[in-house]
């Protein structure tokens, strides 16, 4: 017999982050249009609305110019209290230079967002969270959040169950939407799925407290980004929001040595030396992240999403969770609850970000390569910078990096606009001519050390 959801149909979601948010969202509006009434039970221990600890998601906090507007499209418009900065350009930096980088194309803006209530020592809680803001959407279409803790799970006639607290609750369809924690995985095995979890890495975040005033003169509208010849460490960025500085490195050996050669850098010293004093961190964590997919995201009533399932890698991994929700949603209320309804609905989607995923590794694989090649790097910057400074130059190396940092692009379109004929010939020519400035530069230092070869001698 077919599992389909009816009349009076209750849905139990782990997790009111973006992903479980905003699958309750599409579930409810899309029910409510087939004539079809849900009960749909959220379970989120945290307040999104504190700030510190008990109300974050631990996340870098970007939202990128089309999932701003593809939420849009669904009727979700972020307000200003959501958004602490609008974005428009990065600079990158390096061990020994840096260039800005503008968006290559006046749509493609970027936002900085806090995901829950702020960094602990927030005072005047002037702004919002996405995860609240999200969380509170579903509710107003009649879904219930509970404020406890999923500690048991298990089946009772087919239907899986949920316990929080005492009591302990069946469901017609249960939804995966937590993080990369163990123990939650080992809830899920509970509720009959079969699958090899995600693999994850170590991620480092700290909020720097410094006012809104120091973060608009010395930051403005700018992500900083790092691509530095720290071993470990693949990429890093310093965000400006509010009035705090989010702070975020992504690599495979994240370690206190590692964070703290990051901060010693020369690059990091000067992009932090106009600020006065010493910079106190107001919190910092170390979450996990998902670097490799669950094998299979799906049992008989049960389905994953968000980080427990597949996600971008490193990056936007909100704009994952939209899609994801949306069409697992879609699936749940058109197609049935069934693994095999999910297996042919819901998971060529699921594939599709797997795959890019791939495309991704080559690209950060690259990226992990050419900063440990100094000529290559200054190949990149050398390219990036003509770009910004000559009018009507082809931007090609632009839009890559500002893709590949943002999100924005599929990361498979990134990798065969990297692969063109164009861009390999240019990405040569300024390699070249960057060797050969800096041996030019290192053959006058020589002559000026030993006092030769200067005008007049």
């Amino acid at each position: 017999m077919a599992l389909k959801l009816q009349d009076g149909s209750r849905v139990g979601v782990v997790g009111g982050g973006p992903a479980g948010s905003l699958f309750s969202y599409f579930l409810l509006t899309l029910a409510q249009r087939m004539d079809v009434r849900l009960q749909v039970d959220i379970y989120e221990p945290r307040d999104f609305t504190r700030p510190g600890p008990g109300g974050c998601n631990m996340c870098g906090g970007i939202v990128s110019e089309s999932l701003i507007q593809a939420l849009a499209v669904e009727g979700i418009t972020l307000p200003g209290r959501v958004v602490q900065r609008g974005l428009d350009s990065y600079v990158l930096h390096t061990d020994d230079n840096e260039v800005r980088i503008e968006t290559p194309l006046h749509e493609m803006r970027i936002a900085a967002i806090h995901r829950g209530g702020g960094p602990q020592g927030e005072r005047r809680r002037r702004w919002g969270g996405l995860d609240g803001y999200l969380l509170g959407l579903a509710q107003e279409l009649g879904a219930r959040v509970v404020r406890s803790r999923v500690r048991d799970a298990g089946r009772e006639k087919e239907r899986p169950t949920l316990q929080a607290d005492a009591a302990r609750q069946a469901y017609d369809l249960v939804v995966g939407a937590t993080g990369v924690n163990s123990s939650r995985w080992r809830l899920l095995e509970q509720l009959g799925l079969r699958s090899r979890p995600p693999r994850t890495t170590k991620a480092f975040i700290t909020e720097i407290d410094l006012g809104e005033e120091l973060i608009s003169r010395h930051f403005g509208t700018s992500i900083h980004l790092f691509l530095l010849s720290v071993p470990g460490l693949d990429c890093a960025a310093v965000i400006p929001k509010g009035e705090f500085l989010t702070v975020c490195l992504l690599g495979e050996r994240i370690d206190e040595t590692l964070v703290q050669r990051f901060f010693d850098s020369a690059a990091v010293q000067r992009c932090f030396a106009a600020l006065p004093g010493p910079q106190a961190q107001a919190c910092r964590c170390k979450p996990n992240i998902n670097v490799r997919e669950a094998e299979r995201p799906y049992a008989d009533r049960v389905v994953l999403i968000g980080d427990c399932g597949a996600t971008r890698l490193y990056k936007d991994g909100i704009g994952a969770a939209y899609r994801a929700a949306k069409c697992a949603a879609r699936t749940a209320v058109l197609e049935g609850v069934s693994a095999a309804a999910f297996a042919r609905h819901y998971m060529p989607l699921y594939r599709s970000i797997v795959r890019d995923n791939r495309y991704g590794s080559v690209m950060f694989g690259s990226l992990h390569w050419i900063k440990r090649m100094g000529p290559l790097v200054g190949g990149v910057l050398q390219m990036a910078g003509k770009e910004q400074t000559r009018p009507g130059a082809a931007r090609d190396m632009s839009i890559v990096l500002w893709d590949t940092f943002t999100g924005s692009a599929p990361y498979r379109d990134i990798v065969l606009r990297a692969l063109r004929p164009r861009f390999i010939r240019r990405f040569a020519w300024e390699t070249l001519t960057s060797m050969r400035s800096r041996e030019r530069g290192a053959a006058v230092k020589e002559s000026s050390d030993h006092g030769i070869g200067t005008i007049g001698s």
